[in-house]
């Protein structure tokens, strides 16, 4: 999966390019969509900075091997990102969950 791609996912789903952030939360890591999104005339990025954003966030996604949760979720999820709400998608890194949250 490519930034591009990640972002027409979001797009297809909510209708707009949200922000997406990884969070360590309590030795747990979330991708979180937030409530920001690049059609808005307030946002601080960029397309070019966006989609390297997302390119980023993806190296992350594609080493824990989580792209397909994050996609999967995405595809049920009934949330939605709102003002002050983001929606968070839980990443199970399985038995070497502790060597990622030492490095992330």
């Amino acid at each position: 999966m490519t930034g591009r791609e990640l972002r027409q996912l979001l797009i297809d789903k909510w209708g707009f390019s949200y922000d997406i952030q990884l969070r360590k939360v309590k030795g747990k890591i979330f991708v979180q969509v937030m409530w920001r999104y690049l059609e808005q005339a307030s946002f601080t990025l960029s397309e070019e900075d966006y989609i390297a954003h997302l390119n980023s966030v993806l190296s992350h996604l594609e080493s824990w091997g989580a792209v397909n949760q994050v996609t999967e979720f995405v595809a049920k999820t009934k949330e939605k990102p709102r003002t002050g709400k983001a929606v968070s998608i839980p990443i199970a890194l399985g038995e070497r969950a502790s060597e990622w949250i030492l490095d992330f």
